[in-house]
């Protein structure tokens, strides 16, 4: 009898221990698909920042290249502008004024009526030092003859 009580109780016993076992698989389950849950819900709020700090990431670098593209812009006009400039600058600088070369035109035309004067007056003559001495000579016309009353004056070449 008391083996069958015993019995009975273990049997007791292991009914108790099935049923805690089934609720105890049944809180894993439940448990497993929590826990599965909150791992989702925190992957998915992590996903959403990742998301926003990359969505702001990539304005900042649009308003970077923007910024970028503006100073580059800047830069080519710069340059472009001052490749433009210094031809001009440089020649205002060398090249003399309209009143300098009206005064070098000028002074051109009055230099050429006195050399063309210099030229009437024998500026042409082809002068040379000749002989031991290197006494001055001048280089004339035989075919012209001779003039003066002792016959001492000759045409220069050219005249």
């Amino acid at each position: 009898m008391k083996l069958g009580l015993l019995l009975e109780g273990a049997h007791a016993n292991q009914t108790l221990a099935e049923t805690v076992l089934d609720k105890l698989k049944a809180h894993v389950g439940e448990l497993e698909s929590i826990a599965r849950q909150e791992i989702r819900s925190t992957l998915l709020e992590e996903l959403h920042m990742v998301d926003e700090e990359s969505r702001r990431a990539a304005e900042t670098l649009r308003r970077l290249r923007h910024v970028a593209d503006l100073r580059v812009a800047l830069w080519t006009f710069g340059m472009a502008a001052l490749s433009c400039l210094l031809p001009f600058g440089v020649a205002w600088w060398v090249l003399p004024s309209r009143g300098e070369v009206a005064a070098l035109s000028a002074r051109r035309d009055g230099l050429e009526a006195e050399v063309a004067r210099l030229k009437a007056q024998g500026g042409a003559m082809d002068l040379r030092h000749c002989g031991a001495a290197q006494r001055l000579c001048v280089r004339i016309d035989r075919k012209a003859g001779v003039f003066g009353d002792a016959g001492d004056f000759m045409i220069v070449k050219g005249y």
